[in-house]
């Protein structure tokens, strides 16, 4: 070869690689800047709220748009080995390739030559989550370009993680289910944290194909793909040959299992009180929970025809509301209404404020436990309290009246208390209340007023607290607020003490359960609330409409269920506390004199019984003297005694009851009598 072509070839070789670098660095451009320009889908969609206990357990789900599951979920959150099988079997060098994978699209491309036919796709996990945003199509070419330009300018924007998590938020699984979470709630029942291998084969297969691979309905179709993704799993070593022979023999479900409901009512109030929040923590536990929402249907199914419970559990330690049932179905649309949450129903709590009132008479120096009141006839004004069966006690301890539940006793002390009182000490409780009138009467205290189940339970939360008022709360990271009083704790301790010794229900052992059942007017609703050392629950039955239950009474209907819950929030009984040091703990004779009869707020002013009484002449008689004596009479008082007439004294020293008083004019006349003890008795007379 000449010297001179020496040098031409010498000079084309680095000519052709300018080149070469010039037309590969515009594509390279070109190539960038049609990825840079690519108009991105919506990364951020609607997740299914959930609504969680206190231990992080899902207790209810909502569906998004179109009624479609969709769960969040990150990697953290599902099986490793579901991950490692995905990427095995879907999309091998994914943590590699910038979003699209050359050497896939090869590998399908030689695939459908030598076989006739597509066998696999060149598509990447980063290529699906483009179309599942998109919800574009798969087959045709533009659709393919189209999922490959975003899927390059999603690798652009986000993380490796951020795109896995797409896919298992989106990923379809038959049906309205999308999304890892969504489908193994829906095929197996639990969170994908811990999937059988034979689990993780499905929800792998599942997405390439989820009508026509669905166990419910094609289990052959779904058995052999799922058996395909196992089998490459073992391949490329994510599974052991004894865990993928395991996985092989393992039967697929049948069916699809519900997602799960549990506390319907307090979900519906938690995303109404905060629908932008999708994660909603509460406070309920979901054993406790599960428990109870099956103790109210067994409750209702004896009862008749549209009677409906509800249940509200408290830690009144810590105002956590760990249960709340608010129908025994919530399902039901039948005469029992169970969309309705009941624990938020205002309904007249019959017997149950008494123990409140009973509490605050003790705090005012009005009665002690070991007080006698008297169970008489009484009326006040128009109204004229009755007891439950009609009849009358006479005289008996104040604690054997509040556990006889009489209504007289309660309703002298509410008189001596003030009624208006009564609805501040509730007011202090966080107890919301619906009078029906604009001024409070004594009724109150029998139930004339409307109470929740929930307010109830805080009331007695409060007793249970020693007098200290903690609102109740239902949201996990609630602060509680500061501490209320409302009773004195020694007070708190004799009402809890009082309740504490009545019997329990028939069949059930005495547990030292401070509890107080109610019926109220007309039998339309039936109460039992009580509290050990911990807890406290109420448990209301009746009728959503208010109608009459004939025959409906607190302690045989409520009493029993309340029990059982004790029974059921834990074996063993939380005792309840000793009295404080400050407490008063005398009998009847020991007590202070004043304490020793409850004589009522107008005591003072009323006359004594060994008072003096004028008996002649009576009040408002008009008389015709022939003389200027008048004779008049009296009865008991201890004299001596002093005559006055127009205020005038005109006898003293007198020891008889009879005497005569003189010089009287004609008109009215007022004579009086007083005792040694200061004691007088008083008529006005007309002299003609």
């Amino acid at each position: 070869m000449s010297s001179k072509a020496r040098h031409k070839r010498s000079w084309l070789k680095p000519g052709l690689l300018a080149l070469l670098l010039l037309i590969t660095g515009g594509a390279r451009d070109r190539l960038d800047q049609w990825i840079t320009t690519t108009e991105l889908p919506p990364i951020i969609r609607e997740v299914s709220t959930e609504v969680r206990d206190r231990d992080g357990e899902l207790l209810r789900v909502y569906t998004v748009e179109n009624g479609r599951w969709r769960l969040a979920v990150n990697p953290d959150m599902v099986d490793q080995t579901y991950v490692e099988m995905l990427i095995a079997y879907e999309d091998k060098r994914f943590y590699s390739h910038p979003g699209v994978d050359p050497m896939a699209f090869v590998r399908a491309f030689g695939q459908a030559i030598w076989h006739g036919e597509l066998v696999s796709g060149g598509s990447t996990l980063t290529m699906q989550v483009a179309r599942l945003l998109e919800n574009s199509g798969t087959g045709r070419l533009s659709g393919k370009l189209r999922q490959m330009r975003v899927a390059l300018a999603l690798e652009r924007t986000l993380s490796k993680d951020q795109i896995l998590q797409l896919y298992l938020e989106h990923a379809p699984f038959g049906g309205n289910l999308e999304g890892i979470r969504a489908a193994s709630y829906a095929w197996f029942g639990k969170e994908p944290k811990r999937l059988t291998p034979a689990e993780a084969g499905l929800l792998v297969a599942l997405p390439q194909a989820p009508e026509a691979r669905r166990p419910d309905t094609s289990p052959e179709s779904a058995a052999t793909a799922r058996n395909r993704v196992l089998a490459r799993a073992l391949k490329a070593g994510v599974v052991s040959q004894g865990d993928a022979h395991s996985a092989l023999k393992e039967v697929l479900p049948n069916k699809r299992r519900a997602f799960p409901s549990v506390a319907p009512h307090m979900a519906d109030r938690a995303l109404q009180e905060n629908p932008a929040a999708k994660r909603q923590d509460l406070t309920l536990h979901k054993s406790l929970q599960i428990s109870l929402e099956n103790l109210a249907k067994r409750t209702v199914r004896t009862l008749p025809d549209g009677v409906s419970v509800a249940i509200v559990v408290a830690d009144h330690t810590t105002g956590e509301i760990l249960s709340s049932i608010g129908s025994a179905d919530y399902s039901a649309n039948d005469a029992r209404q169970g969309f309705i949450d009941m624990t938020q129903a205002f309904r007249s709590p019959g017997s149950t404020l008494k123990p409140l009132i009973y509490g605050m008479a003790f705090d005012r120096g009005l009665a002690h436990p070991q007080t006698l009141i008297t169970d008489k006839p009484v009326s006040f004004g128009t109204y004229a309290p009755q007891n439950f069966d009609g009849a009358f006690r006479g005289d008996l301890i104040v604690s054997e009246a509040l556990r006889q539940s009489l209504n007289i006793p309660v309703v002298l002390l509410l008189d001596a208390l003030g009624p208006a009182h009564l609805l501040d000490a509730l007011r202090k409780s966080h107890v919301p209340t619906k009078l029906p009138g604009n001024t409070p009467g004594l009724a109150v205290g029998l139930g004339g007023i409307g109470i929740t189940p929930e307010g109830l339970t805080q009331l007695y939360a409060m007793i249970a607290g020693q007098g200290q008022a903690q609102r109740l709360h239902w949201r996990r990271g609630h602060a509680n607020d500061k501490a209320q009083p409302v009773l004195s704790r020694s007070s708190a301790w004799q009402v809890g003490d009082i309740l504490a010794g009545l019997a329990p229900p028939r069949g059930f052992q005495s547990r030292r359960l401070a509890y107080k059942t109610g019926t109220s007017y007309g039998h339309r609703d039936a109460w039992a609330v009580g509290f050990d050392g911990r807890h406290v629950a109420t448990v209301w039955i009746g009728r959503p409409d208010g109608t009459p239950v004939p025959g409906a009474f607190g302690g045989e209907l409520a009493a029993p269920v309340l029990f059982e819950i004790f029974q059921r929030i834990k074996p063993s009984q939380d005792a309840l506390p000793p009295p404080p040091p400050e407490t008063l703990l005398l009998s009847t004779a020991q007590l202070p004199k004043p304490l020793r009869r409850f004589a009522g707020r107008t005591a003072v002013f009323e006359t004594a019984k060994d008072a003096p009484k004028l008996i002649f002449p009576p009040d408002g008689a008009k008389l015709l003297l022939e003389n200027t004596d008048l004779t008049v009479k009296m009865r008991d008082g201890i004299g001596p005694f002093t005559w006055l007439a127009n205020g005038m004294p005109v006898k003293t020293g007198e020891r008889r009851r009879e005497t005569q008083i003189s010089g009287l004019d004609q008109g009215f006349s007022k004579l009086s009598v007083i005792d040694s003890k200061g004691r007088s008795a008083s008529v006005t007379v007309w002299i003609e």
